[in-house]
C-alpha cells in the first residue's frame, strides 16, 4: 500500500460499504481500518459525520497519502473504481478499450440501475411508513429487476465464471453484492445465480467482509 499510508472505511454490515470492504479485503487482506457507523442509532446525522459525507450514508473511504495529505471519497460506485484503478488486477486498463467499456458498462449497471430499483423495493416493502408505502411501485421495480436486469446478468453468466470474463473484477464486487441483496427479495435466484453466488463466497475476501452480516439491523 505504498501510495497510501493509511486507508479507513466507514461501514454497515450488508450495506453498499460492504463492496468496498469486499473489494479492499481482496487488495490489502486486513491492512486498513474499518469503523463501523452506528445508522440506526442516527450516527450518519452527526456534524462529525456529516463533515464527511453530506449525503448522511456509507461508505466513506478516508485516505491518508503516502505525503500525508488527506481525502475522503463517497459513493460505493466510485470508490469501487478508485480502488480497482490501483491494481490492474481488479480492473482491465484504459488501453484495452472493449474490455474497459464492458467493465465501466456493468459498474454503471450495478451502482446505479440495480442498486436503485433495490433500494426501492426496500423503502417501499420495508422501510417507509406503512402509509407512505407504494406497493404497485415496489411491484415495478421488482419486475424491472426480474424481466430486464436479471436476464442480462444471467446470459453473461452463463458463458463466464465472472461478470465480466474469466477472471475476478471490481464489477464483481458491485454485482454479486446486489444479486445477494436481490436473492433477500426472492429475485435472482437461478441456479445460474446460485452458482455464482457459490463462487463469489468461497473466496476469503467475500467471507472477511460478510463476517459482520448478523450484526445488520434492518
Amino acid at each position: 500500500m505504498s501510495k497510501f499510508s493509511k486507508l479507513t472505511l466507514y461501514h454497515y454490515p450488508l450495506s453498499r460499504s460492504a463492496r468496498v470492504k469486499w473489494l479492499l479485503h481482496e487488495m490489502y487482506d486486513d491492512d486498513f481500518e474499518t469503523r463501523r457507523v452506528a445508522l440506526r442509532q442516527g450516527e450518519q446525522f452527526t456534524p462529525e459525520f456529516l463533515a464527511k459525507n453530506p449525503n448522511h450514508g456509507v461508505p466513506v473511504l478516508a485516505v491518508t497519502y503516502a505525503d500525508r495529505t488527506e481525502q475522503t471519497i463517497t459513493e460505493s460506485h466510485a470508490i469501487l473504481m478508485w480502488l480497482a484503478d490501483q491494481d490492474e488486477r481488479f480492473a482491465p486498463p484504459p488501453t484495452d478499450l472493449a474490455a474497459r467499456a464492458t467493465y465501466l458498462q456493468l459498474m454503471a449497471l450495478g451502482g446505479s440501475w440495480m442498486d436503485q430499483m433495490l433500494w426501492n423495493i426496500r423503502l417501499h416493502e420495508t422501510l417507509l411508513p406503512k402509509a407512505a408505502r407504494n406497493e404497485a411501485f415496489a411491484k415495478f421495480n421488482r419486475d424491472k429487476i426480474e424481466n430486464e436486469i436479471a436476464p442480462q446478468l444471467s446470459a453473461r453468466l452463463e458463458q463466464r465464471d465472472y461478470i465480466c470474463g474469466e477472471s475476478f473484477t471490481a464489477a464483481d464486487c458491485m454485482t454479486a453484492h446486489n444479486v445477494n441483496w436481490a436473492g433477500a427479495y426472492g429475485l435472482c435466484r437461478t441456479d445460474i445465480f446460485k452458482a455464482y453466488m457459490s463462487r463469489m463466497k468461497a473466496r476469503p475476501a467475500f467471507q472477511m467482509a460478510f463476517a459482520d452480516a448478523a450484526a445488520f439491523e434492518g
